[in-house]
């Protein structure tokens, strides 16, 4: 768990550096082809392309397409559409999808799981269910593309790491942004829009957001989910909520809610530790 929490620390940056100095500036989907070419050559020095078979790599490129390429062209749309905060606030779902999406490849139904994630769900609504401003209905439902390619393409990424235990993981994980690629630059190619970063500072936010959160971050996260339970990577993904709105609030110096935030964060670690203690216990009557 150590590593989503990491990622979690590292990320809760990016929402307001997306929506302070890309978001309405910077085309949107130039910004994402940006972060995932400079994603994909932070692990061209580690890749091994002979190392996996075809199978393996298009497996990669597809999760890669869909977690990253897809869920990136949903989530800078919304920052169009929403302010930083409710970004946040639509977010919440995410462990709902992940927790549903689990239980499907795996042909079952865990009660549990949903469990956890509905607590997950509950916390971060403490933190962030307001009055949204504008067309919001329209940017929840663009979130909602994100969250649910975002939780996909994390489970699909746990179950195929978990049914190749051989694979190093960092040697071929550059086809999972090459995946992504192909859907970037079809996007930009299509939709793409002459409004490019105009300032160092723009071009700074851009690399720090394609080297290390998008390079190292996806890394981290994803051999991060394949090392925990269904429902504690469902509420990880929450945990997001709390410390996004600390940073925003801390260096952007935006309104936040302190006792909510500390609340809703409370029910969040919450759902975690149960998660964990369940699992903890399941491992000690199998022994």
């Amino acid at each position: 768990m150590s590593l989503l929490i990491f990622v979690t620390v590292l990320w809760a940056f990016s929402f307001s550096l997306i929506g302070v100095y890309l978001a309405g500036q910077v085309d949107s989907y130039f910004a994402v082809l940006t972060r995932i070419l400079l994603a994909g050559l932070a692990f061209l020095p580690a890749f091994r392309w002979r190392g996996c078979d075809r199978r393996t790599a298009l497996g990669l490129m597809a999760i890669g397409a869909v977690q990253l390429g897809l869920m990136y062209l949903f989530y800078y749309q919304s920052f169009l559409l929403l302010s930083v905060p409710e970004v946040l606030l639509f977010t919440i779902f995410t462990p709902v999808y992940i927790a549903v999406f689990y239980d499907l490849l795996e042909r079952r139904f865990s009660p549990w799981n949903l469990l956890i994630a509905a607590v997950a769900v509950a916390g971060a609504a403490i933190i962030r269910w307001d009055q949204p401003a504008g067309s919001f209905w329209g940017g929840f439902l663009v979130v909602q593309g994100a969250n649910i390619c975002f939780a996909a393409g994390q489970v699909a990424y746990k179950q195929f790491m978990q049914r190749r235990p051989a694979l190093q993981a960092h040697t071929a994980f550059a086809w999972f942004y090459l995946g992504a690629g192909i859907v970037a630059v079809a996007a930009w190619g299509l939709l793409g829009q002459p409004a490019y970063p105009g300032t160092p500072t723009q071009w700074a936010v851009l690399l720090w957001l394609g080297l290390v959160a998008s390079g190292l971050g996806y890394y981290l996260w994803n051999q991060g989910a394949t090392r925990v339970s269904a429902g504690t990577l469902a509420a990880m993904n929450n945990a997001l909520i709390p410390a996004g709105l600390l940073v925003n609030l801390l260096i952007w110096n935006r309104d936040a809610d302190l006792p909510r935030l500390a609340l809703g964060g409370v029910v969040i670690v919450t759902s975690v530790l149960i998660s964990e203690w369940r699992v903890r216990k399941g491992t000690q009557a199998a022994k």
